[in-house]
Formats: structure tokens, sequence, C-alpha cells
């Protein structure tokens, strides 16, 4: 077992709560912008909201929560996207010792009653009508539901209303009171295998990751001067969104919202509000790299791209090297060819994000190490982190001027890392939650000796580095008895831009497979390359024979990071998406994987019958019946 724990923290210990640092701002720093916010029915200018303005907002709010009942240990559920509302509601109620519940807008109806039910939600927070008539339908099964505000239908304001008689002392008597082992938020796990679990995240937990990384990495928000812009547009739902709040509030950066997540929405918004450092997830990153191939195909310069990708990932691994000392750097042709992308290329890449980001952080599962370098190639260095909604968000980040793409960098200060015999990553520090409510068992499970079992799977190196290489729970295991972390093969897959979503499978079976679903924009795109001349059944057999031997390439490139027994020998394309519609993602849009093997029982396996032949003598003969890779179509 090997054990990582690194330098005290650098940052102020909390003593309050964390609505303190809003009042804090507003008191020294008053005129200071915290949240920018479109007028009513614009959609490209941006008006910006000082801390004195939020401040008043947030005091105005607590009153009116007052007024009905909200009192401190009150849990009060938040059901909306990310706006400009989430944030002011979440600190009127830490401002009154309430504990936010954040619960996905599309949550399902039994979701929603079993989170509003566990957490014994005293009042509900929603968007609109159908939110509405979804909690609507529960309210039967929650005894302690007092309260269901509608933000489209002005339900902020009435509470504003409803409380101008409760004087400001009372607020600020009650935000005193607030200790920093408070608990601030219960945030409900994914729910990937089972019921989503409440964990109770505390004031300090919450505030620890987001100081620890203001004290080691704000001078990386923005360029020397400037006052960081972030654009929030990942859930708040999710504690990585609450994280980024967090962090613009209490480091002074100026935080947008977007609450559409559609590739027009969130691009418009890119260039209107220009953030100076930007947050996403891989499978943003993935997209973004997936929509820069297409749209250079779609205008004759497809290969001047996958050239310029190409030196991008050669730059950055060779910088790479030579800041971790282990090599001289770029060479002179590498500079050249580099400086000249850079000119006609990678500038207009940067573009895409607003023009001033220069650095941006991915999370929620670990980031493709050539999608890393890509990006570090054309000028956004993106720091991959790691966490848990049981540890209040981040528990590692990547150390600065030392940054290895293919990890997920170092505990951040204050924080200890232990892999344990098993590869179970283990980790202790201030910000591991307080405990799953109405679950006392499943608390004792999760934490023994101080330490907190995470169920991934990693490796840290000589140096400390921590490298993701799955969920403990996820690992598949063959007939012959060989155990294989889906998580890499189907990162590589998703490199492929035909290719959306990938689940490998193959327990008990002769060997690995996986279901593909296809990106239908790309997908599009192809078959417009293709430009087949004959008629509509010739084309169409020509279509998949060429969609065949493409995803046969991609299955052979995932492939080539792992041994022969543990590569994909069967696939199958599946004719729809994992989506929430059908119940295999959850609202955090992680693999029902359980679910999804239930639900495509048939083809996987008709997927392995395909290739049967005839029972040999013995289980080595039968595995060599598996030595060629196979592509079956639905």
């Amino acid at each position: 077992m090997r054990d990582f724990a690194l330098a005290p923290p650098t940052a102020s210990p909390l003593t309050g709560g964390l609505a303190d640092s809003l009042f804090e701002t507003a008191d020294l720093d008053p005129t200071r912008a915290l949240l920018a916010r479109r007028p009513e029915g614009s959609r490209a200018a941006w008006e910006e909201v000082t801390a004195v303005e939020l401040r008043d907002e947030v005091v105005d709010l607590a009153k009116g929560l007052i007024a009905s009942g909200i009192a401190p240990g009150s849990r009060v559920a938040i059901m909306a996207r990310t706006r400009y509302e989430w944030t002011s509601l979440c600190y009127a109620l830490w401002s009154v010792g309430a504990e936010v519940v954040p619960v996905y807008p599309t949550s399902s109806r039994d979701q929603v009653e079993w989170i509003l039910r566990d957490a014994g939600c005293v009042a509900v927070v929603v968007e609109d009508e159908q939110s509405v008539m979804t909690v609507g339908s529960v309210c039967a099964a929650l005894p302690r539901l007092r309260h269901v505000w509608q933000l489209d239908s002005g339900a902020l304001q009435e509470l504003v209303q409803r409380g101008t008689y409760i004087p400001q002392t009372t607020v600020d008597s009650l935000r005193r009171i607030v200790l920093p082992d408070s608990t601030a938020v219960v945030a409900y796990t994914s729910g990937t295998s089972g019921r989503p679990l409440g964990c109770a995240l505390s004031h300090r937990g919450l505030a620890s990751p987001c100081d620890t990384l203001l004290a080691g990495w704000g001078q990386t928000a923005a360029p020397p001067g400037e006052q960081g812009a972030v654009l929030a547009f990942l859930p708040f739902s999710h504690v990585y969104g609450l994280m980024i709040q967090g962090l613009c509030i209490r480091g002074g950066l100026l935080m947008a919202h977007e609450p559409d997540l559609s590739q027009e929405a969130l691009a418009a918004a890119l260039q209107s509000f220009r953030p100076t450092y930007f947050y996403a997830v891989p499978s943003v990153f993935e997209k973004i790299y997936k929509n820069f191939l297409r749209a250079a195909q779609q205008s004759g310069r497809g290969a001047l791209f996958e050239r310029a990708a190409g030196t991008a990932r050669d730059f950055a691994a060779a910088a790479e090297r030579q800041r971790l000392g282990e090599g001289p750097g770029p060479g002179l042709d590498l500079r050249l060819q580099h400086a000249l992308y850079e000119r006609t290329v990678y500038r207009k890449l940067r573009a895409t994000f607003g023009g001033r980001a220069r650095r941006a952080t991915s999370g929620g599962s670990p980031l493709n190490r050539d999608l890393s370098l890509f990006y570090e190639g054309i000028g956004i260095y993106v720091h991959d982190g790691y966490g848990l909604t049981e540890t209040s968000g981040g528990l590692t980040m990547q150390p600065l001027g030392r940054e290895k793409s293919g990890t997920v960098g170092q505990a951040l200060p204050g924080t200890a890392v232990q892999v344990a015999d098993d590869g179970e990553i283990l980790v202790r520090g201030p910000s591991v939650f307080q405990g799953y409510i109405n679950d006392d068992a499943g608390t004792r499970a999760a934490l023994y000796g101080g330490w907190l079992a995470t169920g991934d799977i990693g490796r840290l190196d000589s140096e400390g580095y921590l490298t993701i290489t799955g969920r403990k729970k996820d690992i598949i295991i063959t007939s012959s008895g060989k155990s294989v972390a889906p998580a890499a093969l189907e990162q590589r897959l998703r490199m492929h831009p035909l290719v959306h979503q990938a689940v490998v499978v193959g327990d008990n079976r002769p060997c690995v497979g996986a279901l593909i679903t296809l990106d239908p924009e790309y997908l599009a795109h192809w078959r417009g390359s293709l430009a087949m001349q004959s008629d509509a059944q010739a084309r169409e057999a020509r279509e998949e024979n060429a969609l065949r031997e493409e995803l046969a390439r991609a299955v052979a490139a995932a492939n080539s990071s792992v041994s022969r027994s543990e590569s994909i020998r069967v696939f199958r394309v599946l004719p729809e998406p994992f989506d929430l519609a059908n119940g295999l993602l959850t609202p955090s849009m992680k693999l029902r994987r359980d679910a999804i093997v239930r639900h495509y029982a048939l083809e996987i396996d008709a997927m392995y019958q395909a290739r049967a032949r005839p029972p040999r003598q013995g289980a080595q003969e039968e595995l060599s019946n598996w030595d060629d890779s196979d592509n079956v179509f639905r």
C-alpha cells in the first residue's frame, strides 16, 4: 500500500459558513462584479451584478425563507438547471443555516420522490410547470413537504415580498451561528447501481478544496491584472458544479450561468461572455474535438487539421518531457511547424472558447491523454482532476509547472491518497463527507480507519501522480478468469469521431465485447463524404460495409492500448443512444451498466453466438475461436 500525503493546506481555515465569503466581499470590495446575467430577452449582452447587489438579493430572499418557516437545519431541494437564481437562492439558504438538496431537473418521478422523502425536504424549488407536476404527483408520499416554489412563475419575488417585515439582523444572527461543521448540502450519488445515496457535506468540506485550489492555482484563472471569468454550465445538481460556484464566489471570479446545454447555446455563450477559464467534463472536450474535425473535413481542410493536431500532440508531449526533466523539449523543426499552425489553425480553435481561455479543468471521469496533449498543444492546458460526491469535489490537481497528462495529478495539500493492495483508491482529508444520511451501515462500509474507500481503482507513480483506471464494481471477469477494467477501452473507442458511446461487456463470456452507439452528426457527415454512385440498395450495402471497416479500425485502435486477452473481439452497433428516457443513463449522464446489460441481453447473446463454433474438447481450444475481432450490426 502506497501513501501520499502532501504539505499542509495553504488556505486559511474556515470559521463560519459558506455564505460568509459573500458578505465579507460585499463589505471589503462592494463594487466587485461577482455574477453576470443576461437582461431579459437578450442572448448576447451580459450585465454585471456586484458583490453588494448580490448580498442584498440574498438577504431579501433569506428574509422570505425565514417568513416561510425555513429554519437552521431545514432541508430545501433545488430542482433547476444552472441559472442565476440557483446561486442567489443557494446562498440565501446557507445564510439562514438551511441545508441545500440538489436535484437534477431531468430526474424521473421515482427519483424525485426518493430524494425528497429520504432527505425529509420541507420545500422544493423547481423551474417550470412540468416540474411542478412531477413533484405534485408524489406529494402524497412526502408528509414533510410544505412548499413548492416555481421560479418561472415569480416565486422568488413572492418570497422577497413575504419577508419584508423580517429585520436584516435576524438574517445576520442566523448566519453567524452556522458552524464550519454544520451540514451545508445533502448531495445524492448518481445511483449507477442502485438507489442514490445522500451524502452530507459540511460547509468546511465544501470550502476546503475551493480554498486550497484558489491558494495554489488561483493565479491561473486569468492573465495578471485581469479578473477571472467562468461560464458555469455544468449542473449545480452535481458536486463538480457546486465546486465551480464555490470557487467563483470565494475567489472573487466573475461567474455567468448557461442553463441550455445544447451545442448552439453553449457556443453562443462562450463567444459573448468570453471566459478566461473553462470547466467541463471529458465528453464536452471530446465533442469539441470532433466538431473541430468535422468542420475541417466539411471545408476540405481535414488533412490540414489532422497534421496540425498531430503537431500539437507532439509539441505538448515534448514540452511535458522537458518540464518533467526527461527531455530537451521541442526541437527546431517541431517548433517551426507549431508556430506555422499557431498562425493558421490553433488561434482559430481557441476562438471557439471565446478567445481568452488558456487553461481549463476536466473532471467527472479521466480525460484521454491524447486529447489532453491536443488541447495543450493548441494553447489551452486542461488540468485533469479527480474527486467524488463523497469528497465535496476535488481531491487532486496537476502541480503547476510539472503537469503530467494522462494522470489526474497529485493529491491536494492537506489530502492523503493511498492505493490498497487490490488497487482501490483510499483518501483522507478535510473535504471527506460526514456520512450517508439514513444509512449508518453504508457510512461504516465507506469510512474505516479514517479513510474513505472510493470504489475507484488506480495507481500512484513514484512522484505521487494518480492514474484512474476504472471503477472497482465495473471490473469484468471473463470465463477464462481474466480481469478487465472497461474504462480505458471505452475512452479510446469514444475518441473515434463516429463513436458516441461505448460499453464494454464480457462477464462470464469467452472474450471482451462492446456495445456501441454512433454520433448522429458525424455519421451524417461521414455518409455524405462517401459520395457513392449507385442505386439506393447497393449504396446502402456499400455504406454498411464501409462503416463496418471504419468501426473495426476504431476497435483496433482501442485494442492497441491493452493486452491481447483484454482486447475487444466482438462488438455490436445499437440503433439508439443510452439516455435518460430509456433509463440507461443517470441524471449526471453516467452509464447504468447493469441496466444496459439487462436491456440488451438478447443483443449481447446474439453478438457472441454469431461467432460461436461447435464445442471443442477444452477451454483453451474454445477460446481460440475468438482470436479475430468481429463486427456485428443489429
